[in-house]
């Protein structure tokens, strides 16, 4: 079965230096049809402008992936990181017990835009940990590529759940083939573009949740190029 999210489900919130989606529930966008898919908590694609970001502040027991579309986005953590995230990279943070950091957007001129994505842990109370890794645009070109997973690996981020999660770009036309276990769940997001699901034609902004299916069929739509992230699910 294939459930579709439109992109104008979500909610949306206009902040002057942030422009915000939200696919699930989030601060005060609540949707209690719309709380997260298994354990997919949040996806969240902001815009942050110029100068401006988000203050230090606290998370815990999350697994929190962050992956930039275009322009740059300074991190720091109560762990000591501070570095700089842009496209084709996927960083990690691994909340546990407790974590402060902060993101800003340290250009003078363009905007940062990037996706962030929530998905419970398996276990709480773990030791908080960091990771970002990049990866070549290739990597990424009519294949999926990796971007986290349960046993981590090279340029892959390790996460604390069972649970995998791929990005994938597409030309027009081309087509990618995916085996799904029939008892888990795929949740597909649209990042640009148009994204064709087992016959289901979804635009820049909208999702797919994908149960009881044991094949995907994913290919690329009516844009030279598109893009997306694909979630597998236990």
């Amino acid at each position: 079965m294939i459930k579709l999210r439109r992109n104008e489900e979500r909610g949306h919130a206009d902040h002057g230096w942030l422009n915000t989606y939200h696919t699930f529930s989030f601060t005060d966008y609540y949707d209690p049809k719309s709380m997260g898919f298994r354990t997919l908590r949040v996806i969240n694609e902001d815009r942050v402008s110029p100068g401006t970001g988000f203050g230090a502040h606290g998370h815990q027991n999350m697994e929190i992936l962050s992956y930039v579309l275009s322009g740059s986005l300074a991190h720091k953590d109560s762990m000591g990181h501070q570095q700089s995230l842009g496209p084709n990279e996927i960083q990690r943070m691994s909340a546990g017990t407790g974590i402060r950091h902060s993101e800003f957007n340290p250009s003078k001129s363009e905007e940062v835009h990037f996706f962030q994505i929530w998905i419970e842990p398996a276990t709480t109370g773990t030791k908080p940990s960091y990771e970002q890794l990049v990866f070549l645009p290739e990597e990424k070109k009519n294949r999926l590529k990796p971007l986290a997973g349960p046993a981590g690996g090279e340029g892959i981020a390790r996460i604390n759940q069972d649970a995998n999660v791929f990005v994938a770009e597409l030309r027009e036309g081309a087509e990618i083939s995916y085996s799904l276990d029939p008892k888990r769940a795929a949740w597909v997001h649209a990042v640009r573009g148009e994204v064709v699901v087992n016959g289901h034609v979804l635009q820049t902004g909208d999702a797919a949740a994908v149960t009881g299916e044991g094949h995907l069929a994913l290919a690329g739509g009516d844009a030279p190029s598109s893009e997306f992230l694909l979630f597998d699910l236990g």
